[in-house]
Parts: C-alpha cells; sequence; structure tokens
C-alpha cells in the first residue's frame, strides 16, 4: 500500500469522525443520551471496519481456496448496531423513547460504512 492510498485511508476515517461529531453534536446540544462520543466512535469504527474488511485481506485474495466477501462485515455492522439500538428504546405504558437515538446510531454507522468503502 503507498502513501497516497494511506493518506486516503485516514482521510476516510477522519471525515467519518466529523460526520459523526456533527451529529453528535445536535444530539449533545439537546442533552439526549447517546452524544458526541457515541456518535464520533460508531462513525470511525464503521468507516474502520469498511476499510479492513475492503483492504485488510489484499495478501490473501490470490490464494488458493480462499473466497473473500467484503459485505459479510458491512453487514454485520449493521446488525451489531441494531442490537445496540435496541437497546436505547424503552416502552413505558404507551410512550416509547429512545427510538430517535436508535435510528440515529443505526444512521451514524452507515454514514460511517459509506465513507470507509
Amino acid at each position: 500500500m503507498n502513501v497516497t492510498t494511506q493518506l486516503d485511508l485516514i482521510l476516510r476515517v477522519l471525515i467519518a469522525g466529523a460526520c459523526g461529531f456533527a451529529i453528535g453534536y445536535e444530539r449533545d446540544a439537546r442533552a439526549k443520551t447517546a452524544g458526541l462520543r457515541t456518535h464520533i466512535i460508531i462513525a470511525v469504527g464503521a468507516a474502520l471496519m469498511m476499510i479492513v474488511s475492503k483492504y485488510g485481506f489484499m495478501d490473501v485474495l490470490g490464494n488458493k481456496g480462499f473466497e473473500l466477501d467484503p459485505s459479510r462485515i458491512a453487514a454485520q455492522i449493521v446488525s451489531g448496531i441494531g442490537f445496540i439500538g435496541a437497546g436505547t428504546i424503552i416502552v413505558k405504558h404507551e410512550d416509547v423513547n429512545g427510538l430517535t437515538t436508535a435510528t440515529g446510531l443505526w444512521t451514524t454507522a452507515g454514514i460511517g460504512m459509506a465513507i470507509g468503502a
């Protein structure tokens, strides 16, 4: 991997972090539970996982007996964040709280995945 490619990957992670910051800042300003740090970590983590999924196994691509499917990691990011988001949803009587937080986390992960890819 050359220096230009490495700088490109670092830039992707930084852009994902900036997007997570923007979403998290809005959530922090409204005093919501999942705020700045949570959204930055999710966006950066999703971007990193997509980068690893896409470029992390280039050394084994030509070997016999190895089949790689980068979309498998993406699917697991969606499932994992969905699980985390489900934990933020609280139902009391007829009131539902945390639904916007859950969808915000899920969307932030999607943004990080898109930037990482």
